[in-house]
C-alpha cells in the first residue's frame, strides 16, 4: 500500500484525532483533542463575493488539504455553500489530512454520535527520536540508534491489539485540575496523566519506505491517541519514536473513497447549483451505524414534542439504546429505546424528507 505522503516530510504534524464539534465561526484556534494546540496557518485568501447565507441540511466530507486549520476549513466550505450554519465532527492538525466531516443545519444534531464512531488513521512514525510531543513539533527528549526490523514492527504490533491502557501524551487537550495538560506541559510543569482504556481493533505495517520510518495503519475507537501509539511502539522497540506525518481516511460511517478535495468543491460551484448540491450527502447518512425504528404520525408527533412514545406488538423495537427514527421515510429524532419505549433527544426541524441515497460509490 502506497502512503499518501512522503515518509520524511519536514513538516510538524500535532494532532491525531477529535472529539469535539467545533462552531465554524470561532475565530480563535480551537485546542486539538489529540493534544497540542494547531499552530498558526495562514488564512487563505479567497476574495470571491460571498453567496447570500441559507439554511441547509447535510453533510459534507471533505477531504481537508494540509496547511489550513479545520475551522478555516469549515469557514470555506460554509462560505461556498452559504450555508448558515456549521460544525464539523473532529479537529485535524493543519499539517494532517484526510476525513473532515462538515455538518450543514440539522445535521449538527448527529455530531455526536458521528465522533463515537470508529476512526481509521494512516501515520508515519519516525524512529531514532522521542519529542516531547510525540511528534515532529516537539524538542527532542531521547534518541536511540537501534532500528527495528519489519518482523520486529509487525511482531510488536500485536500487543496494541484490542482493549489496551494508554498514557495520553502530556501536550493534550485533558485537563489536570481545571487546567489543559499542554499549558502545564508548557509552564514547564510536570504532567502526569493516568492511563485510560482506549480500543484498537486493528493497527498494521503497511509500508517500510526505509529504515527510519513506518508507515501503519490503524482503526481506533474514540479517545485513542495516535501519537501515543507512536509513543509506546518506540519504546518498545528500544528504538523510540514520534508520529511525523498523519492522514485520517475514515470518520465512522464516513469513507476516504468518498471524501471531496476543497478544489473540486469549487469547482462544482463554478460548474452550477446541481452540480454543487450533489456533494451534499443526507443526513441520515451519520446515523447508518445505529438501528432505525420506523413509527406511525401520531406517535412521531409525540416524539417532536419531546414525548416518549411506548410501542407494544408487532410495532415494539428489538434494539435497546441508540436507535434513529423515521416517519414516512423521514428522519424526524435520535433517541434511546428502554424496554420497547422510545425516549427522544434529538429532534429534527424540516419540511422535506431526507431521502437523498448516499454517495457510495459515485466517486
Amino acid at each position: 500500500m502506497t502512503a499518501p505522503f512522503a515518509a520524511d516530510a519536514a513538516a510538524p504534524i500535532l494532532a491525531a484525532e477529535a472529539d469535539a464539534p467545533v462552531a465554524a465561526d470561532a475565530t480563535a484556534a480551537q485546542a486539538l483533542p489529540d493534544g497540542a494546540e494547531a499552530p498558526r496557518a495562514s488564512r487563505e485568501q479567497d476574495n470571491r463575493p460571498r453567496a447570500p447565507k441559507r439554511d441547509l441540511d447535510g453533510w459534507v466530507l471533505l477531504d481537508k488539504p494540509t496547511g489550513m486549520t479545520s475551522t478555516q476549513a469549515v469557514a470555506v466550505v460554509k462560505r461556498i455553500f452559504g450555508a448558515r450554519k456549521a460544525g464539523h465532527a473532529g479537529t485535524l492538525d493543519p499539517l494532517a489530512s484526510g476525513c473532515l466531516p462538515i455538518a450543514f443545519g440539522e445535521a449538527t444534531k448527529t455530531v455526536p454520535y458521528v465522533m463515537d464512531g470508529r476512526k481509521t488513521y494512516r501515520f508515519t512514525v519516525r524512529f531514532g527520536v522521542e519529542t516531547d510531543t510525540d511528534d515532529s513539533e516537539g524538542k527532542a527528549v531521547v534518541t536511540s540508534d537501534h532500528r527495528p526490523t519489519d518482523a520486529d514492527i509487525v511482531a510488536a504490533l500485536a500487543a496494541f491489539r484490542g482493549e489496551i491502557m494508554q498514557v495520553p501524551p502530556a501536550y493534550s487537550a485533558l485537563k489536570i485540575g481545571g487546567e489543559r495538560a499542554y499549558d502545564l506541559a508548557r509552564e514547564g510543569e510536570e504532567v502526569v496523566l493516568q492511563p485510560r482504556p482506549v480500543t484498537i481493533f486493528r493497527i498494521e505495517l503497511v509500508e517500510r519506505p526505509d529504515a527510519d520510518h513506518a508507515v501503519l495503519e490503524a482503526e481506533c475507537g474514540k479517545g485513542t491517541y495516535v501519537r501515543a501509539i507512536a509513543r509506546d511502539l518506540g519504546r518498545m522497540l528500544d528504538a523510540r519514536g514520534h508520529v511525523s506525518a498523519l492522514r485520517r481516511a475514515c470518520v465512522g460511517p464516513f469513507l476516504e473513497e468518498d471524501l471531496v478535495p476543497l478544489d473540486e468543491m469549487r469547482e462544482r460551484a463554478e460548474a452550477g447549483e446541481e452540480a454543487l448540491m450533489d456533494a451534499l450527502d443526507p443526513v441520515a447518512l451519520a446515523l447508518e451505524e445505529i438501528p432505525q425504528i420506523a413509527v406511525t404520525p401520531p406517535d412521531a408527533h409525540r416524539l417532536r414534542c419531546g414525548q416518549s412514545v411506548i410501542l407494544r406488538g408487532r410495532d415494539a423495537p428489538i434494539v435497546q439504546g441508540h436507535a434513529a427514527i423515521t416517519c414516512q421515510g423521514a428522519l424526524i429524532a435520535i433517541g434511546d429505546v428502554d424496554a420497547g419505549e422510545i425516549f427522544p433527544h434529538r429532534v429534527f426541524n424540516w419540511g422535506q424528507k431526507d431521502k437523498k441515497p448516499p454517495r457510495r460509490g459515485k466517486r
